[in-house]
């Protein structure tokens, strides 16, 4: 018996397929999903979902959001997620920048939405963790 994973975001549906284990980072830590895991909830933090299928183990990149299991099927909402193998470094570390210098500029202002300061922290946190889990050597997942 295998799992079902969707990983789906605002803009695109960033994973769907089959599953021996699949393990997300929640803000309580790091949990493993098995085949007829009891029903579960919870808030996903930024970082890696590793997926195991016939022994191989493919990594995605995501950021915030939470996860649903029930029959079988692991359900996750995050605002981004890409496949290892997608994960353009020299792209991740320019948006890096930017965010960074972004963050830095605005939290000197009194007049910025608070909103927009939190948008460039989600896209520099997001970035962190593309570079982190680029950093491991996998194959990445295929859509």
């Amino acid at each position: 018996m295998s799992l079902t994973v969707e990983i789906v975001t605002p803009d695109r549906r960033a994973y769907e397929g089959t599953a021996d284990s699949v393990t997300l980072p929640t803000a309580m830590g790091s949990i493993g999903i098995l085949p007829d895991h009891l029903p579960i909830t919870a808030i996903i933090a930024a970082g890696e979902i590793i997926v195991t299928l016939d022994g191989k183990v493919s990594r995605l990149a995501i950021d915030q959001g939470f996860v649903r299991v029930v029959s079988n099927k692991v359900s996750v909402i995050t605002e981004a997620a890409i496949d290892e193998a997608k994960i353009d470094l020299k792209s991740v570390e320019i948006a890096e920048a930017r965010a960074r210098e972004a963050v830095e500029a605005a939290r000197g202002q009194k007049d910025i939405d608070p909103v927009e300061i939190a948008k460039m922290e989600q896209i520099l946190r997001f970035a962190l963790v593309q570079r982190l889990v680029k950093g491991r050597n996998s194959p990445g997942l295929s859509e």
